[in-house]
């Protein structure tokens, strides 16, 4: 599995992942979400460069520019809920592409910290021959992106799939390096120390879902 790490060099993409970890600003929800979607567009644009492209002509006012465009059928595939304001990040970008959702929850049977995964809900377009971009915010333990991928593969092949993800801990990817294909893309914007008792990232942020749409029962 290739994996991009794109907040080795300082930019603007680390202003925006200090906001959301900040616990001064991230209880404003919007502002949440719109710095969410802030770096889904600087991801967007840093996995675009690993897309492939056709050679086109364009007719301009004054003439004919050669030029070069997207070649792959994109499609953008969000884990809900958590996903969606990271969604729209790379819709704004990817504006042409077509549109997946699937839910993805942890599950504690037993009511304590072990958990299952659960993927329920699920509204796909048909993924065959596509280029497939998996959205999450948060990669903990990994088992949920390992359980929507095993959802979109089972009744499709992919041409390739692109998983990105804003907050990585150590653990889940390896979880992901040893389930998932060798030809793979994993895109983290930032990778942190390591996941507590409870599965949460540290220092991570808490949970994104709650922090754009609230507390959920």
């Amino acid at each position: 599995m290739k994996i991009h790490y794109i907040s080795e060099n300082n930019s603007v993409l680390n202003h925006f992942l200090g906001q959301i970890r900040n616990v001064n600003i991230q209880n404003d929800s919007m502002r949440f979400r719109r710095n969410i979607e802030r770096i889904g567009e600087i991801m967007a644009y840093e996995l675009s460069k690993n897309l492939s492209y056709k050679n086109v002509e364009i007719q301009t006012p004054l003439g004919i520019k050669k030029t070069t465009e997207i070649e792959s059928d994109l499609v953008l595939c969000s884990i809900l809920r958590a996903g969606l304001p990271l969604h729209n990040g790379f819709l704004n970008y990817f504006d042409a592409a077509e549109n997946s959702f699937v839910s993805a929850c942890r599950h504690h049977p037993n009511n304590d910290d072990a958990f299952e995964i659960l993927v329920e809900y699920q509204a796909l377009s048909n993924l065959n021959n596509k280029t497939v971009l998996l959205l999450d915010p948060m990669l903990a333990t990994g088992q949920s992106i390992v359980a929507v991928h095993e959802k979109l593969v089972q009744n499709a092949v992919p041409k390739e799939i692109h998983i990105a993800v804003v907050i990585a801990a150590p653990e889940g990817v390896a979880y992901i390096e040893k389930n998932l294909p060798e030809n793979c893309h994993l895109w983290i914007a930032a990778l942190d120390e390591k996941l507590n008792a409870k599965n949460y990232i540290v220092p991570g942020l808490g949970d994104a879902g709650d922090l754009a749409y609230g507390n959920k029962l």
